[in-house]
């Protein structure tokens, strides 16, 4: 397979008499590419997994608050409506639900 100019933009270094004469004499034409991943970390595919962990935790810590927020004042409705209704008698067995301050 004989092509007059090299395939595409893959090899623009490599001059178009040189590409022709191995394309005429039959030979192959083999593109070394030197394709190394940069040093260090890649922060762009550990940054997904970090946010969806931080945003796990600070959900977390935002439903632990709602609910000790929701139990502080189900405890004080209990306490207000408890000391407004008095002793609670069934029985014969008196139950008294808060203690009255003097």
């Amino acid at each position: 397979m004989n092509q007059p100019n090299p395939p595409g933009n893959i090899a623009p270094h490599i001059p178009a008499d040189v590409y022709q004469r191995a394309q005429a004499a039959g030979q192959p034409v083999v593109i070394v590419v030197n394709d190394r991943p940069p040093a260090g970390v890649e922060w762009r595919r550990l940054l997904l997994p970090f946010a969806v962990a931080g945003a796990t935790v600070a959900g977390g810590w935002g439903l632990v608050a709602a609910l000790c927020f929701l139990l502080d004042a189900a405890a004080h409705t209990f306490t207000v409506i408890a000391g407004a209704a008095g002793p609670i008698g069934i029985g014969g067995i008196t139950l008294r639900l808060a203690r009255n301050r003097h």
